[in-house]
């Protein structure tokens, strides 16, 4: 598990993102990391929750893009026994991480008929396990991460406009290296001692 220490870099855009993720670990709000690939996402997703409220809690990475379509909604809420042919109970992701933060990579990749009902979880703070009508109460840190422009695909209607503003509350954008040229030989140096 990373934490701001592993997040090499002395520019002045590499520490103005550590400092907005440093305030993020002060609240449970959702943050909405941006950046091209290969720019440390993931690694500042769990910079986040170590130093959060959560930190004892789980935290749980998923790439949206590696589940299925027809598997998004027993995945990430659960299955209840005989809810179809050879059905057993399974919890889903959201009660496997109860209490700790649950980082979504890829969030723009997910289908956009399941992302209503992601957004009615994160919103109600509870779910129904498929093939189940007992509610679930979930408390569940949502960061998530885009290498897309999620604007522009909520205005070609890719992506549920709700779900974009309920999970930007905290935007976070990872600058590329390109643009923090100073932290290349830091890094550099770092890679070979390695």
């Amino acid at each position: 598990m990373y934490c701001f220490n592993d997040i090499l870099g002395v520019s002045d855009e590499i520490n103005k993102v550590k400092a907005i993720g440093m305030m993020a670990c002060q609240t449970s709000s959702p943050v909405f990391i941006y950046g091209e690939t290969g720019t440390g996402k993931e690694m500042m997703a769990q910079a986040i929750h170590c130093k959060s409220i959560r930190y004892k809690k789980p935290f749980v990475a998923q790439n949206c893009s590696a589940i299925p379509e027809n598997l998004l909604e027993s995945t990430f809420f659960g299955v209840s026994k005989g809810s179809f042919t050879g059905a057993v109970e399974a919890e889903g992701i959201f009660e496997a991480v109860q209490g700790g933060t649950l980082y979504l990579d890829e969030l723009n990749s997910m289908d956009i008929s399941f992302q209503g009902k992601l957004l009615r979880v994160i919103q109600e703070g509870e779910l129904r396990r498929l093939g189940e009508n007992k509610i679930r109460k979930v408390d569940v840190r949502i960061i998530a991460a885009t290498n897309k422009n999620l604007q522009t695909m909520v205005s070609e209607g890719q992506f549920r406009e709700d779900l974009y503003y309920r999970l930007n509350v905290i935007p976070l954008y990872l600058p590329s290296l390109i643009d923090r040229e100073e932290d290349t030989l830091l890094l550099s140096t770092y890679l070979l001692n390695k």
